[in-house]
């Protein structure tokens, strides 16, 4: 058995593992690195790069498609060579690993260890079944894993996930896709607008994540209108016959439906990789789901020398805020017992369908309602959009009704990636909606919709208070 001393160990090394690693041995702790799986992060290898290559490719054929409404002849006869797409989605998604594997290959010798680990002790790994680490203090980094329903197992190898998705050969004609979350919305709108045929099944009704019900509902209006999608789907039966995945369901209008399927798509999330940890010998209290509980602030487990980052936290899935965490925690784990809190920066996300999804802040099922007021904006009609032929949407921002802060929004439409941006920045420098209102806004653009969103929201606030409200710029036209 190999023995190994260190102050940090960080565990896993996507993301959150290696920004936890360059800052725990930025602040002069010696440290190890340590990973069963494949070198390359989620993001990369599997997560915001290849799903974004595919709706590149999808989008660029619907987007071709679409120009015949401006007069450009000729684009009917495009189509997709599925082995062509998916290979360049590979050969791309490969160029972002690479990067990510020359970083890790540049580690000194030693550092890095090959193994799944868990825990002997708080302070003690085992890596495999031939080395023990002694580490002062430890950064969980694990990330996450597909999710996969029970019931969907029913359909054995014609059921594959997100992970799986990237490595097909070719496309078959019709797939079911199970969720109704970022990845599901993503991968399904881009096999749709690759001609495969999808049904969309969602749960609960929820769609993206969404909160706020006119802007869910917007949503999922524009996504039915280009494949199947049921946000609350109830099944009679779910069966694999002849080979072929069968559901059995109503449809819209009661009538019973039976549907066969080339594959069945298991998005419905990811859940974070603990399992193999043994973290009942960590010392450190688990949540009903098993996950650590942790300090938003400081990434630690309790009063522990146990860190934890990144997706495996169950919190913000999202990789900005895995590098964050990661940074955060490799340094406090560095500094241990002098753990240092941060400011967290705004909870920010973005779904990128068409129309896109910003959440940005405060969830609006967590406001007080009777303190808050909704600035509203539709895309329909905005002058951009249409010309973009994009005008599909609704943006709601939140404010408080006394001050005038800026507490959040939600919001579907385009450019919502940019405009998501704005909001997060105006909430982290705590604007208000007459603060917000002073600053540019060009025309014409996406963002004239977001300012007639504050615009609105600045009337009830004033209303709210019942106060005349100041004088504003004239807005240009359309």
């Amino acid at each position: 058995m190999r023995e190994i001393g260190v102050d940090v160990a960080v565990i896993g090394a996507g993301t959150a593992g290696l920004a936890a690693l360059r800052a725990a041995r930025l602040a002069g702790a010696s440290a190890v690195l340590i990973e069963s799986g494949e070198l390359g992060t989620t993001c990369a290898r599997v997560g915001c790069m290849p799903s974004k290559l595919l709706l590149a490719a999808a989008n660029g054929l619907h987007d071709a498609r679409s120009l015949a409404a401006r007069g450009i002849e000729g684009t009917h006869a495009l189509e997709a060579n599925y082995a062509q797409v998916l290979d360049y989605v590979r050969r791309e998604r490969d160029y972002f690993v690479k990067g990510v594997i020359e970083e890790i290959d540049a580690l000194p010798a030693g550092l890095l260890l090959r193994g799944e680990a868990r825990f002997e002790a708080p302070t003690r790994l085992l890596v495999g079944d031939d080395t023990r680490v002694e580490s002062k203090r430890v950064v969980i980094a694990t990330g996450a894993g597909p999710r996969v329903p029970d019931e969907l197992k029913v359909f054995g190898d014609k059921l594959i996930t997100s992970d799986d998705l990237f490595e097909l050969r070719t496309l078959p004609k019709r797939i079911a896709v199970f969720g109704a979350g970022p990845i599901a919305l993503e991968l399904g709108q881009a096999l749709a607008r690759l001609d495969v045929e999808i049904f969309m099944f969602g749960k609960g009704g929820s769609v993206a994540a969404l909160t706020d019900t006119p802007v869910r509902d917007t949503l999922a209006a524009a996504l039915a209108d280009e494949f199947h999608f049921d946000p609350d789907a109830k099944f009679d039966a779910m069966s694999l016959e002849d080979g072929a995945p069968t559901l059995r369901f109503k449809s819209a209008d009661g009538e019973a439906q039976v549907e066969r399927f080339d594959l069945v798509l298991a998005a419905t999330g990811r859940a974070p990789n603990l399992a193999p940890l043994a973290l009942e010998n960590a010392g450190i209290e688990l949540n009903e789901k098993g996950v650590p509980l942790f300090d938003e602030t400081t990434m630690q487990c309790g009063k522990s020398g146990i860190f934890i980052a990144g997706d495996c936290d169950g919190t913000r899935p999202w990789l900005h805020d895995a590098a964050d965490e990661g940074k955060l925690a490799g340094d406090n784990a560095a500094r241990f017992p002098n753990v240092q809190s941060m400011k967290r920066k705004v909870a920010f996300s973005i779904v990128f369908s068409e129309p896109q999804v910003a959440i940005v802040g405060a969830s609006y099922d967590k406001l007080d309602r009777q303190m808050t007021v909704t600035g509203e904006a539709s895309f329909e009609n905005q002058g951009r959009s249409r010309v973009m032929r994009q005008n599909r949407g609704l943006l709601h921002v939140y404010a408080d009704a006394k001050t005038s802060k800026l507490r959040g929004a939600q919001g579907c439409g385009p450019a919502m990636e940019h405009i998501g941006h704005l909001l997060a920045w105006a909430l982290q420098l705590e604007l208000t909606l007459d603060e917000a209102l002073k600053l540019p806004f060009y025309h014409p653009v996406v963002e004239e919709g977001l300012r007639s969103a504050l615009k609105d929201a600045d009337r009830k606030c004033y209303e709210e208070r019942s106060e005349t409200p100041p004088a504003l710029p004239a807005a240009a036209g359309c």
